[in-house]
């Protein structure tokens, strides 16, 4: 890699890259020699991210590179914003879970964000991000959970949904790398100084977008009974050792405490969906005209905020 530019980019572990795009870090795996040929690319940003990220591929993998894949964890708006984009350069496969498919087909949106909670300005500005559905017809594969798929034959696809119906993780057996997406964030995904700060600690899914708590609440678990020793979150920087061993088990542990917001839409009942889409979203929590006011303030303060870092 070229030293002028290593800044842009980070190594998460060996032939394993990322890159934060705004508040969001997407990855680029390539296979070791004579596993597969080429690369993988791991979820695609935002809207607008796919100059940054054909950039990206290019100064890793050379001049008109272009991936063997592209895989998304999940379908929300700043994992897959940017696939309609990059499908119009590259023109390969896409794999999502087969219970993400209908954000991907154009059949369902996904449930609403929850703005009521006040654990931060990120969770109020959830109000403005986009939920779908994007229609990228028989573009999108579903990824054969029990074999993988074969551009990434080494890498096992792990079901970790909870932060949306059908939402994967990626794990690397013969390193114990793991691409969390937003099973587990590596800092407070709900605030802006955090988040933007790419400042570390270690916390449960973003809250404002998480559907089903029970459900995230095993996919922790799951992940941490892997004992992966390196980590790439959807938000947050990569961890590692002994401090991502201790962070990850105490999480695990004690999820329910740490993890869940005291109220919020889906804590008490979760939203419920199937393969066709979402067919249940509880009733918003009442917070009053005063909060709802100084909610909405506040996020159209944070959206203008963070158009402008955008430009």
């Amino acid at each position: 890699m070229n030293s002028r530019h290593s800044k842009k980019y980070f190594q998460v572990s060996q032939r394993v890259w990322g890159t934060k795009l705004l508040f969001v870090n997407i990855y680029m795996i390539a296979n070791r020699p004579g596993a597969a040929k080429g690369w993988v690319l791991v979820d695609t940003g935002l809207k607008g991210s796919a100059d940054k990220i054909i950039a990206m591929a290019e100064e890793l993998f050379g001049l008109g590179t272009r991936p063997a894949a592209i895989v998304l964890t999940h379908g929300h708006g700043d994992h897959a914003g940017g696939l309609q984009e990059l499908l119009k350069v590259w023109n390969v496969p896409v794999y999502a879970h087969a219970l993400e498919l209908p954000y991907l087909t154009g059949l369902s949106s996904y449930p609403p964000a929850d703005p009521s909670l006040t654990d931060g300005l990120m969770s109020v500005l959830s109000v403005f991000f986009p939920l779908g559905p994007l229609n990228f017809g028989s573009r999108i594969k579903a990824i054969d959970m029990e074999e993988g798929i074969p551009e990434l034959p080494e890498w096992k696809m792990i079901p970790t949904p909870g932060h949306s119906p059908g939402h994967i993780s990626l794990f690397l057996p013969v390193n114990s790398t793991l691409i969390a997406g937003d099973a587990f964030s590596t800092t407070k995904a709900e605030s802006a100084i955090y988040s933007f700060g790419s400042l570390k600690k270690l916390t449960g899914p973003p809250r404002y977008l998480t559907m089903d708590w029970e459900a995230a609440a095993e996919s922790v678990r799951t992940l941490a009974a892997l004992q992966p020793r390196t980590v790439g979150a959807g938000h947050g920087p990569v961890m590692r050792g002994r401090e991502l061993h201790d962070e990850l088990h105490e999480l695990a542990d004690h999820f329910e405490e740490m993890a869940v917001p005291s109220t919020g839409r889906y804590v008490d009942s979760p939203a419920i969906a199937d393969e066709m889409g979402v067919k249940y979203v509880p009733p918003r929590v009442s917070s009053g005209l005063l909060k709802a006011t100084v909610g909405v303030a506040a996020a159209l303060t944070a959206f203008f905020v963070i158009r402008g870092l955008q430009k």
